[in-house]
Order: structure tokens, then sequence, then C-alpha cells
């Protein structure tokens, strides 16, 4: 299927790079979003399970070669593409493809996974990119058999591989299925292994449910239940922590771990970076956030007039 798919999307959008969800990386900017069909997971809540799962190839209805895929990016005045809505280890060869053209014309290449991958791959695959967002679904291998009908372990080795000196800038995304993964004793687990084996500077989302594919008699997320999630994962520790898919600006900012002032305000996919300089230090301390911020500085705040003000990031 993937070399069938090859030069062949279903699909090419502009999104927000916070939507992936990547919160250290140019905030405000946009990257050129595309995926293919398949998966290597079966995962029963698949939020797009008609790509994930779909084997009719007249889904591949935009033909874009790796080259074009770059032009289109850069025409479009975006900071990267995206390998997205799929997850992008079965295209491999595509995206690697289409990250060395981003990457002569001076853009990123992001990819969106599940990190389900080993060995040479993993290099291989991993080696053309700058960032990622990795999908760590719980931390019970009973979880990934049962639901996703996958091993953890290779999403563990390929989060450990990432930290230990890959270039690439990474956050990872933790989406709570009530019932499932978001007992307080599961997200426990989660954030002290987090804090143990990735540190405290990996961002880590937790985000919201949405009742999908086979799994439609599962209630939503309560909003509630990711707050306390992220209290958990501060308390671990990590500094880095937030929420998504509800509209929470406490929990979607980024703070710095300096003097703890909002340097980075979001109101969904909507940011205002201007607490950062070019390089990603608060402007109030001069402490360093990690992550990629070169361009923040050079774009204005997106819609950021029509935030609201919230009093906690005051």
């Amino acid at each position: 299927m993937e070399l069938r798919a090859y030069g062949r999307s279903s699909g090419l959008v502009i999104d927000p790079v916070e939507k992936k969800p990547l919160f250290h990386v140019f905030p405000g900017g946009r990257l050129l979003s595309f995926g293919t069909i398949g998966c290597n997971l079966g995962c029963r809540y698949c939020q797009n399970w008609g790509l994930s799962r779909g084997r009719d190839e007249r889904a591949l209805g935009v033909e874009a070669s790796p080259e074009v895929v770059a032009e289109v990016a850069e025409r479009s005045g975006c900071v990267g593409v995206a390998f997205t809505y799929n997850d992008p280890v079965v295209f491999a060869e595509y995206a690697i493809d289409c990250a060395c053209a981003a990457r002569e014309r001076g853009l990123l290449s992001v990819a969106v996974t599940a990190g389900s991958i080993v060995g040479r791959a993993r290099e291989a695959f991993f080696g053309a990119m700058d960032a990622a967002n990795v999908d760590l679904k719980a931390m019970a291998p009973e979880f990934y058999r049962r639901l996703c009908l996958g091993d953890i372990g290779p999403v563990l080795e390929t989060l450990c591989w990432l930290r230990d000196g890959a270039r690439v800038w990474f956050e990872v995304t933790n989406l709570l299925i009530p019932g499932h993964n978001d007992a307080v004793p599961d997200v426990d687990r989660l954030v002290a292994w987090f804090a143990e084996h990735l540190g405290p500077d990996v961002p880590l989302h937790f985000t919201a449910f949405r009742p999908a594919y086979r799994m439609l008699d599962t209630p939503p997320t309560a909003a509630a239940t990711l707050r306390r999630a992220r209290r958990q994962g501060r308390a671990a520790g990590l500094r880095y922590v937030y929420v998504g898919n509800v509209l929470d600006p406490a929990g979607e900012a980024t703070y710095c771990p300096g003097c703890g002032r909002p340097v980075v305000r979001r109101w969904g996919y909507r940011s205002d970076p201007s607490g950062l300089d070019a390089q990603g230090h608060c402007r109030g301390c001069g402490t360093r956030v990690p992550g990629l911020f070169e361009a923040a500085a050079r774009s204005s705040p997106r819609d950021a007039a029509d935030g609201p003000e919230d009093p906690r990031l005051a």
C-alpha cells in the first residue's frame, strides 16, 4: 500500500502547527499537512479511521511529487510540511523524499506518528525529520494489545531513541479515554515513566477523547479530567504539560520555567508568542524555553486580539 501511495495524498491542507499538536515549534506558524491511507496499528477509537483503515485507493485523489509538495508549502508561506492524518511510517519512502525536498527549501518536516517503528527503519525515518509528535497511548501493554492491536515496546523504544541524541524536536500526546487510561493510577504511571526516561523538558499533551469508529458508546473526556492529569504531570516534575481538544487558555499556555510568566498564550489553534524573543528566551527574565522558536518573533501574534483575556494568564 505504501508504494502504491507514493506521490499521491489524501489531500493537502494548511494547518496550524498547534493542531499537530506541537507547542514548542514556531508558534503561530502553518504547516502544509497531508497523509495517505493505511496504518500499522488498529486503534478501535481512531479519529481518522476513514483514512487509517481505508483500502480504497480512490481516496488518494491528489497527485503531488515531493518537489511539488515542497514548492506548494513554500509558496503558501508555511514553515514546513507535516505528515499526518494516517501514520507516516506506512508511507515512509514518500515522507522521507518530501522531507528532503522541503529541507532543500529551508522548510521543516514534521511527523505525527504513533512511534511504532523499529531499528534501521526508525533511524532512516526520523533522520529526515525536524520535529515529531509521538502518540503514547497508555503505559499498559494490555491497552495496546486490546484497543490498538499493537505492542507498546517499539513505542517506548522510539521515545527513548529520540531522547538519546536524535536531532529531532519531539513532543508527546496522550489521549485520555474514559474508563480505559484516564484513572489517577494510569496517569501517575505514565508521568512517572515520562519524568524518569524523557525528562522534565519534553512537552506532554493530555487531549480529550471524542467518540469515534468502534468506540461510539464511550463518553467524551471531561475537561476536569484533563486538568487533573495536567496537575499530576506537573507534580511529577514535568515543566511543559498541556491540555488539548478543549478550550482552556491556562492549560494551553507555555510558562517560563524561570519566572513563571506566560510566554506563549493560546486560544485553541491561535497563538501569541510575543513573550519570547527570536531564540526562544523569555522577554521577562531571559530563561530559554526549549524548542524550535526561531520563527516566532518573525510571526505576528496570530489572531491574538480575538482571543479572550483570561485572568489566570495574567
